[in-house]
C-alpha cells in the first residue's frame, strides 16, 4: 500500500522515535495522523503538541524529543542521529504484530558468542530463532477436555428462555396475542453467560529459556479452549502471537511461533513491555474485565518503577491479575527482586508456572476466584 505523500512525514516520525528509545506503537501512529487531520494545524507547533500528547513523551526526555522533531520536520541537524530500526516495519503486520521496545542507549552488559544459560536476566536485545521439539503432553490433552466447563464466565446482556428465572414480559405478551389476548402461561428467562476473556503474556527472555517450551505449549492449549484468549510474548519486544496459535496442530503452531518471535531467549525489559501494552489503546482494551496472566520470573534488570506502575494500572482494568513464576515451584519462595516485590501488592494471585501441569492447575482449580 502506497502512503500518500502528504502524510509521509507524519508516518515516518514514529519510526525515528522508536529508533531513539521512545515507545511508539502502530495505534499511536494512526492516532497521531488523525489528530493532525482533526486539528487542521496552522503552525508546526500544533503538530508538535499533538505528537507529545499522542506518544506520551516523559518530561525528562522532552529535550531529545524536540531535537528529533526539529530534525525530522524542520531539517535541523542534531548532534548524534540514531540509525532507524529496520525491524520496526514489522509493527504494521496485519496478522501478527511486534512492537520494538528499545531503550535508546548502550546495553548494560555485552553479549559474547556463547548461548545464554537462562539463569540470569539481561537487558540487551538478542535476536534469534528457536525450534520447539515435538513431544506428547497428556496434561495438556486433559486440560483441553476439561477447561471449557470450568473456565470463568461473565454475565452477558442477552437473555435466554428458561424453566426458572425472571418473567419474560415480551414473550408472554406475544404468546397472549397468538391466543386471542389470554396469557395462559408466564414465560421466564435467564441471563446468558459468556466466557471471560483471558490475556496471557509469556516472558520469552533468556532467563526463562528452560520454561519457554512449556509456556508456549500451554498457550496453544489455552487458545484452543478459549476462542477469545489473546496471547503475547515479551522480552525486548512485545509480540502478538494469537493468529499463529490458531493452527489446530500443536507442532505446526509452535513452528510458526519459532519463526515469528525474534527476541526469544534474549534480554528482559518487563516494565517497558507492559508499559507499551498499556499505552496502546487497542491492546489495553483487551485487558479490561479480563483475566490477565503474566508468565514470568520477574527478573527485571532496569528501574523497577515502570514495571510497578504498569502492574498497578493493569490490576485496575483487569478482572484478575495472575502472575505465574517458575521460581514459585519452591513452597518457600517469596518475591525478592525489587520490581516484583514492589508490584506484589497489586497481584491478585501469585503462583507456580514451572510446568504445564502447574499452569493448567490454576485454571482447572479456579485459583483466581
Amino acid at each position: 500500500m502506497t502512503v500518500p505523500a502528504a502524510i509521509r512525514p507524519l508516518v515516518g516520525f514514529p519510526s525515528l522515535l522508536r529508533a531513539n528509545g521512545f515507545l511508539a506503537a502502530p495505534d499511536q501512529t494512526i492516532g497521531f495522523v488523525e489528530a493532525v487531520a482533526l486539528l487542521g494545524p496552522r503552525h508546526i507547533g500544533d503538530v508538535r503538541r499533538a505528537a507529545r500528547a499522542l506518544f506520551a513523551i516523559p518530561r525528562d526526555r522532552e529535550t531529545l524529543f524536540d531535537q528529533l522533531f526539529d530534525a525530522h520536520f524542520l531539517g535541523r541537524a542534531i548532534a548524534a542521529p540514531a540509525e532507524a530500526d529496520p525491524d520496526s516495519a514489522r509493527a504494521d503486520d496485519e496478522d501478527t504484530t511486534a512492537w520494538h521496545v528499545d531503550r535508546g542507549r548502550e546495553a548494560d552488559v555485552e553479549l559474547g558468542e556463547q548461548e545464554p544459560t537462562g539463569q540470569q536476566a539481561a537487558a540487551e536485545e538478542r535476536l534469534g530463532h528457536r525450534a520447539f521439539p515435538a513431544r506428547e503432553d497428556s496434561v495438556l490433552d486433559r486440560f483441553v477436555r476439561r477447561a471449557p466447563t470450568v473456565l470463568p464466565r461473565r454475565a452477558s446482556f442477552r437473555f435466554r428462555s428458561a424453566a426458572r428465572g425472571v418473567p419474560d414480559r415480551q414473550r408472554t405478551l406475544r404468546e397472549a396475542v397468538r391466543r386471542g389476548g389470554e396469557a395462559l402461561t408466564l414465560s421466564l428467562k435467564r441471563r446468558r453467560y459468556r466466557q471471560r476473556r483471558i490475556v496471557l503474556m509469556v516472558d520469552v527472555s533468556g532467563s526463562m529459556k528452560a520454561h519457554t517450551d512449556s509456556a508456549m505449549r500451554f498457550a496453544h492449549a489455552l487458545r484452543r479452549v478459549a476462542p477469545k484468549a489473546e496471547i503475547f510474548t515479551f522480552g525486548t519486544r512485545l509480540t502478538r502471537v494469537t493468529p499463529a496459535l490458531d493452527q489446530r496442530d500443536r507442532e505446526r503452531a509452535l513452528e510458526r511461533i519459532s519463526g515469528l518471535v525474534a527476541d526469544i531467549d534474549g534480554g528482559t525489559r518487563i516494565g517497558e513491555a507492559l508499559t507499551l501494552f498499556l499505552s496502546t489503546p487497542r491492546l489495553a482494551g483487551l485487558a479490561r474485565g479480563a483475566i490477565l496472566v503474566i508468565l514470568s520470573d520477574g527478573l527485571e534488570r532496569g528501574d523497577p518503577a515502570p514495571m510497578t506502575e504498569a502492574v498497578r494500572q493493569l490490576s485496575r482494568i483487569a478482572w484478575r491479575l495472575v502472575w505465574l513464576s517458575p521460581l514459585a515451584a519452591d513452597p518457600d519462595f517469596s518475591p525478592e527482586t525489587g520490581a516484583l516485590a514492589l508490584a506484589r501488592p497489586w497481584i491478585d494471585v501469585f503462583g507456580d508456572g514451572s510446568s504445564t501441569e502447574a499452569m493448567a492447575r490454576h485454571f482447572l482449580d479456579r485459583a483466581w476466584s
